[in-house]
């Protein structure tokens, strides 16, 4: 996948927003939580960051072309560069990084998210 392609895809889940932030990042977020970030682009090496469940973050860290995500690997987020996933298996991780963070959201701003999707 390519960034655009990340991008617009991140922009289909529900109540999905994206921020530019911290030089240049492309960060996703649900109910003000960031679920996913697209770095590295001003190198020439986009990643996509994302939350994984903790049974995916393992599997996940030992695929060449993917890694903890730095100050973010504690809570689980690895660093994948694009192209170490086939299309539909990041797009189902990112699918699963929003559903982890619109999960942690409090019962009411879930309602009003899903309610405007």
């Amino acid at each position: 996948m390519t960034p655009e392609t990340v991008e617009a895809f991140c922009l289909t889940l529900p109540g999905a927003a994206l921020s530019v932030q911290w030089g240049g990042a492309h960060v996703f977020k649900v109910g003000g939580k960031i679920f996913a970030i697209l770095a590295g682009m001003s190198r020439g090496e986009p990643e996509a960051w994302f939350k994984a469940s903790e049974f995916s973050y393992i599997l996940l860290v030992e695929q060449p072309g993917i890694r903890p995500a730095p100050y973010l690997a504690r809570a689980r987020w690895v660093a994948a560069a694009l192209g170490a996933l086939p299309a539909d298996d990041l797009q189902a991780y990112l699918r699963e990084a929003h559903r982890l963070v619109l999960a942690k959201l409090t019962r009411a701003a879930r309602a009003e998210i899903l309610r405007k999707s």
